[in-house]
């Protein structure tokens, strides 16, 4: 920022335990001079400053998004949207409209379909897809991320048949009593498909990002924890070479890339205010959706199926290991009982055996934990990075699966309880990009208002607790508690006006509040 610049006449929730609530604050070179009075900010600035009023507007803190996909949401933009498809038939239908447009060959990508949402007990498969496009390759991941459905042009693109294996951590569906794949692609198996698209020419994955931040920022974010690929580290270092990162990103790296990073000398922490180095992303489980979370007891209904180890323990501690002993801090994804266990279980070797002292460690999701190992993840100091929306999309989907079994589930109320750090994010594009929805679901535990009393209601937390879970909680997820989460001085100019204030308005109008300007820097980056 050019001159220092006095904001004035908010109603500004700081979440700085010295001054909770105040009416101006005073930034200059980017940072928090001052809080208070607009005539105590104004002693704190030289010269005179431009002076900005806020219009009586509630003020928070810069939102984080603690995990998102936010290059492949940039990317999406592009593709078929099948998420608010009610029936395959629906979902055919779009993707026909698309095919109608391309030319041969060409492929088509995107997906977030459900099929538990199309009333259907079995997966779709490749034949529908070969009906409406038998010329053009279609992969289409689900909404939750860890299955593909394929049709034929695909699955031959990918050299995938009746004889290809089974990967490491992967699963080809087959036709019951044959090997023929289905064209459902479930876990790492979904990699097959994505090497036969490297060669595929794509649009700028940089310009997509450029093109997306107005939407990041629109929603009030501030920064965002990406947990995409390689392509995204090269694409987010390109922009902030050229000074277009308009958002601050904390970029994570996918363990097939971790001996890359370690040969390129990356530790998490590194970087600057605009763009840091994260850590590595893990896989220990697939999903609740895809029936791939790995549990300790079956599925319901499924007395075979305890879900996907995606990473074996003794491979996961490798991992783990390898990775901190480099200066690299380990994001394990587990969303059921047993990935969890196996994922607290690394990290307490990794304290046992000494090595990474002092590195803040994640678990993703922790979606279903058992009560023995609850109070693991404050007792090893792991941060539970969390989606709430996660919560009220799955609920039925988890009574359906998991019935009564004794489970801690989507547990904001009990980690927090333990002591544990909570760091909300959306997993966008798998969940909407707005994080007054993840606030709402974190409150009332509701979708369209039900159940009454929110599904599983000891597991509510308060408006307070959720927005710093969006704030500080991230900021120290990211190690930067010191500059971001709080309106202070000597923090980032970082901060989202809005049209009402989450702590004291009514849970169901969290829902109704908009965003009117987001600044970053003390600069204004987006305004209604």
């Amino acid at each position: 920022m050019a001159s220092p610049v006095l904001f004035y006449d908010g109603r500004i929730i700081t979440l700085d335990p010295q001054a909770p609530r105040v009416e101006a604050m005073a930034a200059a070179d980017g940072r928090i001079v001052a809080t208070g009075t607009r005539e105590q900010c104004r002693s704190k600035l030289e010269g005179t400053p431009e002076e900005i009023g806020l219009g009586g507007s509630w003020v928070i803190p810069g939102l984080t998004d603690s995990h998102i996909h936010f290059s492949s949401y940039a990317r999406g933009l592009r593709d078929v949207h099948l998420e608010d498809t009610a029936s395959l038939d629906e979902a055919l239908e779009l993707v026909r409209e698309r095919v109608s447009r391309l030319g041969p060959g060409e492929w088509v990508l995107g997906g977030r379909w459900d099929y538990n949402r199309w009333g259907q007990k079995a997966p779709p498969d490749k034949r529908s897809l070969d009906r409406v496009a038998p010329e053009n390759p279609i992969a289409l991941s689900s909404r939750d991320g860890h299955s593909m459905w394929a049709n034929s042009a695909a699955l031959r693109a990918a050299n995938i048949g009746p004889d290809t294996p089974d990967p490491d951590g992967g699963k080809i569906v087959r036709y019951e009593g044959g090997r023929e794949p289905t064209g459902l692609l479930q876990e790492n198996a979904q990699h097959l498909v994505w090497a036969a698209l490297e060669g595929v020419e794509r649009p700028s994955l940089a310009n997509a990002i450029r093109e997306a931040f107005p939407l990041a920022l629109a929603a009030g974010l501030t920064s965002i924890q990406d947990f995409d690929g390689v392509d995204a580290i090269e694409a987010y270092q390109q922009l902030h070479d050229s000074g277009e990162l308009r958002l601050r990103v904390y970029k994570t790296i996918p363990v097939s890339a971790l001996d890359w990073a370690i040969e390129r000398g990356m530790r998490t922490r590194q970087g600057d205010e605009w763009l840091r180095t994260g850590p590595v992303k893990i896989f220990t489980d697939g999903a609740l959706g895809s029936h791939t979370a790995a549990m300790l007891q079956p599925y319901r209904g499924e007395p075979e199926n305890y879900g996907i180890v995606v990473t074996p323990p003794e491979e996961l501690y490798e991992q783990v290991s390898r990775a901190a002993s480099h200066g690299i801090s380990a994001a394990l994804h587990a969303i059921g009982d047993l990935a969890n266990r196996n994922a607290l279980d690394a990290f307490e070797r990794l304290r046992r055996e000494g090595i990474g002292q002092g590195m803040r460690h994640r678990i993703e999701h922790v979606q279903h934990v058992a009560p023995v190992d609850l109070p693991r993840l404050a007792q090893l100091g792991v941060v539970a990075s969390m989606q709430p929306i996660h919560a009220t999309s799955d609920m039925y989907v988890a009574d359906e699966l998991l019935g009564d079994r004794e489970l801690y589930s989507y547990a904001w109320n009990s980690l927090a309880r333990t002591g544990a750090r909570l760091a909300f994010g959306s997993d966008c594009p798998v969940e909407p990009l707005d994080p007054f929805l993840g606030i709402h679901a974190a409150v009332t535990r509701q979708r369209d208002s039900r159940p009454e009393e929110g599904w599983q209601p000891q597991e509510r937390i308060t408006a307070e607790q959720a927005l710093r879970a969006y704030t500080e909680g991230a900021a120290f997820a990211s190690y930067e508690e010191t500059i971001k989460g709080r309106l202070a001085p000597g923090m980032l100019a970082d901060f989202v006006l809005i049209s009402d204030s989450p702590l004291e308005c009514a849970p169901e109008d969290v829902l109704r509040i908009e965003v009117l300007a987001t600044y970053v820097g003390g600069e204004k980056q987006y305004q209604s």
